[in-house]
This record gives C-alpha cells, sequence and structure tokens, in this order.
C-alpha cells in the first residue's frame, strides 16, 4: 500500500481556512482586530475603506443597505429637519475645540458625518438642575436623500438634565453623537428611533464620564428598515457610574443592531448594561454585540451586562454576543449573560390557569418583558408613547 501524498506547504497555507481574516494573517501577517479596544480611529474617511461585510464590526449588518451613507459626498441639508426651538435655551454657538473632546471615529459612516455635518452643542451650565426633557426632534423628509449630524451634549459640573434625541420620518441618516458629563454631573441621554419602514440610520455614540459623574443612557428603536446606534461610554472619573438601557422591537424585514462598549477607566466605577428585544415578522432580525473592558487602572469595579431577546414567531433572528476582558484582578465584580428564546410556558401556563385567555396572556408576558426598560426612562410622556407602540405591535402580531 502506497502511503498518502502530503499536500505542498503553500496549497496548505492557502487553503488550510476559509475565513478571510484568516487568510489576512497569512498573507500579509496583519492580525485582525479582535476587540473593540484594538478597533482603529480617524477623523478621515479615506482612512476605513468601505467595509465589505467580512470585518469584525459589520459581519452581522447588511452592508449593501448602507451604501447610501457609504460615499465621501456631502449630504442633503434638506433631508432632516430639526426643531431647534425646542433647545434653544441650550444651544452654544461654535466653539473650537468643543467638538472632539472625546469624540473619534471608528467606522466609515461615523467619519463621513464627522467630515460632512454641521454642527450643533447642547451645553446644561454648572449646578443647573433642569426639570422636564429637553428634548431635540429630528425628522426625516425623504428616503432617497441622506444627511449627517454631528451634536455635542455636555453637562457641565455638578448639573442634572434629561436630553431626547426622537427620530421621525425618512432619510439616510449618518449620526455622531458626543456626550461630556463632567465632573458631580447627572446626566440622561435617551435615543428614540421611530422612523418610518424605509429609513436608514446609522449612529455612533461616544460619552466620557467624568470624576463622581452619571450618564444613563438608552436607545430605543422601534422603526426603521436598517437601524444601527453604537454606544461607546468610557468611565474616565473614579467614582464615575454609567448605566446603558436598550429596548428594541423587530418587524418583519426591519433590522435593529446596537454594538455597546463600555470601558472601565477610573477606579471605583460602576457600570450596568442590559438590553432587551422582542422580534416579530419574517426576517426581522436584531443584532447586540456588548464588549466591557475594565483596565488596568479600575480598581474596585463593579460591572454587568445581559442582553435578552424574546422571539415572538417563525423567521425571526436575534444575535446576542457578549464579551468581558478583564485586565485587573481587583475588583468588586463583574459578569455578563445572554438569553434569546420563545415565550416561557410556565408563564403562560400560569396566567392560562387563572381564567386568562392564550391571546392576553401572551400580551401581559410581552409587556412585562419590555416594560422593565420602558420605566427606567423617567419621562412619563415618552413611557406613555412607548408602552402605547408595543401595544400597537402586539395587536399586528395576534392579528
Amino acid at each position: 500500500m502506497t502511503a498518502p501524498t502530503a499536500a505542498p506547504a503553500e496549497a496548505q497555507d492557502t487553503h488550510a481556512h476559509i475565513d478571510p481574516a484568516a487568510r489576512l494573517v497569512a498573507a500579509e501577517k496583519v492580525v485582525p482586530v479582535q476587540t473593540r479596544s484594538e478597533r482603529p480611529h480617524s477623523f478621515e474617511p479615506a482612512d476605513f475603506g468601505v467595509p465589505t461585510g467580512r470585518e469584525v464590526n459589520w459581519k452581522h449588518t447588511p452592508v449593501a443597505q448602507l451604501a447610501g451613507l457609504l460615499a465621501d459626498e456631502a449630504g442633503d441639508d434638506a433631508a432632516v429637519a430639526l426643531d431647534l426651538d425646542a433647545v434653544e435655551a441650550f444651544l452654544v454657538p461654535e466653539e473650537e475645540g468643543a467638538h472632539g473632546q472625546f469624540f473619534r471615529p471608528e467606522d466609515l459612516p461615523s467619519a463621513l458625518a464627522w467630515k460632512h455635518a454641521g454642527r450643533l452643542h447642547l451645553r446644561i451650565g454648572a449646578d443647573d438642575e433642569v426639570d422636564g426633557p429637553i428634548v431635540l426632534r429630528i425628522d426625516g423628509a425623504d428616503a432617497g436623500k441622506r444627511a449627517f449630524g454631528q451634536i455635542l451634549i455636555e453637562a457641565m459640573p455638578n448639573s442634572r438634565a434629561t436630553v431626547v434625541l426622537n427620530h421621525h420620518g425618512a432619510a439616510q441618516y449618518a449620526q455622531n453623537v458626543e456626550i461630556i458629563a463632567r465632573d458631580g454631573s447627572r446626566l440622561t441621554v435617551v435615543s428614540v428611533q421611530r422612523w418610518a419602514d424605509e429609513a436608514i440610520h446609522a449612529a455612533s455614540h461616544q460619552a466620557r464620564v467624568d470624576r463622581d459623574a452619571s450618564l444613563t443612557h438608552f436607545v430605543v428603536s422601534f422603526g426603521g428598515g436598517l437601524v444601527r446606534v453604537n454606544p461607546n461610554v468610557e468611565l474616565a472619573g473614579s467614582g464615575s457610574e454609567a448605566r446603558l438601557y436598550g429596548l428594541s422591537y423587530a418587524d418583519a424585514g426591519q433590522h435593529l443592531e446596537s454594538q455597546v462598549y463600555l470601558h472601565h477607566k477610573g477606579a471605583h466605577t460602576v457600570g450596568d448594561v442590559l438590553y432587551k428585544g422582542a422580534l416579530q415578522g419574517e426576517s426581522a432580525h436584531s443584532v447586540w454585540i456588548g464588549d466591557v473592558l475594565i483596565g488596568p487602572d479600575a480598581t474596585g469595579t463593579d460591572s454587568y451586562e445581559a442582553n435578552r431577546n424574546l422571539v415572538l414567531t417563525e423567521g425571526a433572528r436575534a444575535d446576542s454576543i457578549p464579551n468581558l476582558e478583564i485586565e485587573t484582578g481587583d475588583i468588586l465584580g463583574a459578569g455578563h449573560a445572554s438569553a434569546t428564546g420563545r415565550f416561557d410556558d410556565e408563564q403562560l401556563f400560569y396566567l392560562q390557569a387563572r381564567g386568562i385567555t392564550e391571546e392576553e396572556a401572551r400580551r401581559l408576558v410581552v409587556l412585562g418583558f419590555l416594560s422593565d426598560i420602558v420605566q427606567r426612562l423617567g419621562v412619563p410622556s415618552l413611557e406613555a408613547e412607548l408602552l402605547a407602540a408595543i401595544e400597537a405591535e402586539l395587536q399586528a402580531v395576534n392579528a
């Protein structure tokens, strides 16, 4: 018997792995980006190149749908209208160096928004306590046109405020939101996406939280053909805190995505990440990627991240990927979790055993699941609006 002949070394190198990233390593001796902290940053769009969908930060995104936001061309100012009257008291004239204190684009749409967007600066003055939410309504006027936005939200020392970015209508909209919570401030930022079905929205939110400051950040996505909102929060100061919450409800044909990054940099910082989503309808798709980095100087850190998804119908898909990096052993605690599933049969049985119909039991289970996030908003009018939106979605799935 003749022994099998070994394949040539060069053939083994070329075909041993079908992963394009692995081929890149073999061909160019370049290690691909593996973690969120390693991603490149640049203000120059040309430094990123057009994504193919094979990159680690794009492989779950339908890149072809974003084509209108990947070309280095100016947007149409009429494509999106901002209600500036509602925030006039907090507007700050253009200041050199105000934008970009922390923000660094980490993908092509973000770099294009930095290059082409006008600048909007909202500032809450030192020691100011603002009653009620500061609501900036953003309306898309034309799904065939694209626009870029650059917003800076700055909470000065020891201030208190809630800022709501409320998106409606239809457009192709690439948006950067820079958030600075200075020493001792308490800031809540809520981004609500209730776009029309044909809208495309790619947003990068980047925040720095300074000493003894607190940021509560919400991403609420109920509409849009493709909505990708990626929060990046750095707990820079000692004693800083961040609570990052998300709520999504994906219908047939919708893609709702959030890639969340929480970096514990200062000592004695606290982080809590909780995103919940419901999905219904053929090809409804949600993506959640959560990255937590506890740096070498972040001693005494307490951090937890979780994602929960409820799949209501056949044909829906939820991708959920939690990641945790710890670079110091001196922490109070850290953990992560992810769960995706259908209705809990025991919950349904419990409710039906008490005379509640199956349809009503399912409604109550979904409301209880999602209202956990809604009730954390602290804005009664917005809470009522979102609960009504959930009810409307449930009526559609039960029709």
